[in-house]
Formats: C-alpha cells, structure tokens, sequence
C-alpha cells in the first residue's frame, strides 16, 4: 500500500505557493513546471485543494493562494483534501474472505481495531505538522536562511 503521489504535489504546490506568490503567478502551468508533472494534473490537485477550502484560485493568469494563515493548514487538512479514501479508511479490505476459513470468518475482529490505530497514530502526526513547519524548511533549504 502506498499513498498517492497527490499528497507529495499538494505540498509541493503549497511550497511554491509559499515561496513565489509574491514574485510570480502561480499558476497551474508555472506549478508543472516545478513539479515535471501535467498541468492537468495540477488543476486537478488545486480543484481538491480549492474544494477544501485550502487554497483560492483566481480564473485565467491571476494565480493560486493560501486561502488561511501557514499555522492554520496541516498535512492532515491537504491529506484528506488530495487522498481518495472510501469511507474514511486507510486501508481497504479485501471484499470477500472466506467465511469457511476461521481465519477468513475471523479476519476482521483480529485486525480492524489494529488498523485503525495505525491509521490514527499517521493522522495525528499529520496533523502536529503545519505548512509552517514547511516554511521553515523550504526557506533553510531554498533560500539558504
């Protein structure tokens, strides 16, 4: 199992947001081109991120911005915005164990509740790092301060 890339680009976006808003537009086909991805991608990342009410997107060249102050989004907030996650699981059980198998009839009572600590124990440590947390180290590593 492994977490789509659209949270590492969500991040991305919102570093380069970050550190060109106020030099440049930061529009969906300057975001391609930082990120090597198609900017129909990035549209479809910042229509998620817009959706959550993360980012504001002005129509045609007029560029992306946070829609609240770095300390107010964590990665939990564009983790649930970017991720397709049915009914709010991270881990997707496969559809029909056998119910002749008492391991297969039993599987769910031996590993739901495990499941959703390792899915809980991930949010809370998304949710403990903010876009914040990301400045600092976008300016230590980009901007050399």
């Amino acid at each position: 199992m492994q977490i789509s890339s659209r949270f590492t680009l969500a991040i991305h976006i919102f570093a380069c947001i970050d550190t060109f808003g106020s030099e440049y537009k930061v529009t969906s086909d300057f975001l391609a081109g930082s990120t090597n991805v198609n900017p129909v991608v990035i549209r479809k990342i910042l229509g998620q991120l817009k959706g959550a009410g993360l980012i504001n997107v002005a129509r045609g060249t007029g560029g992306t911005t946070a829609a609240r102050p770095l300390e107010e989004i964590t990665f939990l907030d564009i983790y649930r915005a970017v991720e397709c996650i049915e009914h709010g699981e991270l881990f997707h059980f496969h559809e029909n164990p056998s119910t002749d198998c008492p391991v297969g009839r039993n599987i769910h009572s031996i590993l739901d509740a495990k499941l959703l600590r390792v899915q809980k124990a991930m949010e809370d440590e998304l949710a403990s790092l903010t876009l914040a947390d990301l400045k600092k180290d976008t300016e230590k590593y980009v901007k050399g301060k």
